[in-house]
């Protein structure tokens, strides 16, 4: 999700469509997106807000720029992150947890900056409820800092550099650069270099699960996927209401 500059009526997002056996996490930077889903749940999403949702057996779900963004241009940048579910949580009721960025906890001082998103990190945890354990930290360090991440044992780390550079467990990242740790250590080091650095760090253990994925659904076999399809032509996914 960008970062991109719209000029008024330029903007577009993603409109009525389908999800089913995984999660969709949405975390905004800049700008704002509002969204609604076939279970009634509506809101906007403004820098700092995240959205967790779990589409668990199936739901319809819509995401569009506000409407400032759309008639008026402005700069958006988020990113939206899809957490696979366990085989036994994979046909569960749908679920929706929305918090503004003044709800999160934010680690400060000693150089840093850290928003936690969802997980525990030195003794304060987000309010999200994960379906599986999981860390999402929005990260800035200021020049030449340095910060030690605890993380759960043997999982995998994504690291998502956003502005300036710096190392993770001494690799090096520039910006829009990932690193993909497997089996992380338990604390991990992160350093910021001379200007500075800015990221989006993911943890979590793996599924180890076999994995069958069409379009928007994510689950565990083919025959799985075909049902899916069979069911949303069905229209057992439901509908976005809407007035008139």
């Amino acid at each position: 999700m960008g970062p991109v500059d719209y000029a008024p009526g330029e903007a577009v997002g993603a409109p009525d469509h389908p999800h089913r056996g995984f999660e969709t996490v949405t975390y905004m930077i800049e700008g704002a997106f509002e969204h609604e889903d076939s279970y009634g749940h509506r809101g906007s999403l403004r820098p700092g807000d995240v959205q967790w949702m779990t589409a668990g057996s199936g739901v319809i779900h819509s995401e569009m720029p506000a409407r400032e963004i759309v008639e008026h241009g402005g700069r958006v940048h988020g990113f939206q992150i899809w957490v696979n579910l366990p085989r036994n949580l994979k046909m569960t009721r749908a679920r929706y947890q929305e918090y503004t960025s003044d709800r999160l906890p934010v680690i400060v001082g000693d150089g840093r900056w850290i928003r936690i998103v969802a997980g525990e990190i030195e003794g304060k945890r987000s309010p999200i409820e994960t379906t599986h354990p999981s860390t999402l930290l929005h990260l800035k360090l200021e020049p030449n800092a340095q910060t030690t991440l605890s993380i759960a044992p043997a999982s995998n780390t994504v690291v998502h550099t956003i502005e300036g550079s710096g190392t993770i467990e001494g690799t090096a990242l520039g910006k829009r650069d990932v690193a993909l740790i497997e089996d992380a250590p338990t604390s991990l080091h992160l350093a910021a270099a001379a200007q500075g650095f800015e990221a989006l760090v993911l943890a979590g253990t793996p599924l180890r699960e076999p994995v069958a994925r069409y379009g928007p659904f994510v689950m565990n076999t083919r025959a799985e996927l075909e049902e899916a399809v069979r069911d949303l032509q069905a229209g057992k996914f439901g509908e976005i209401p809407r007035e008139g």
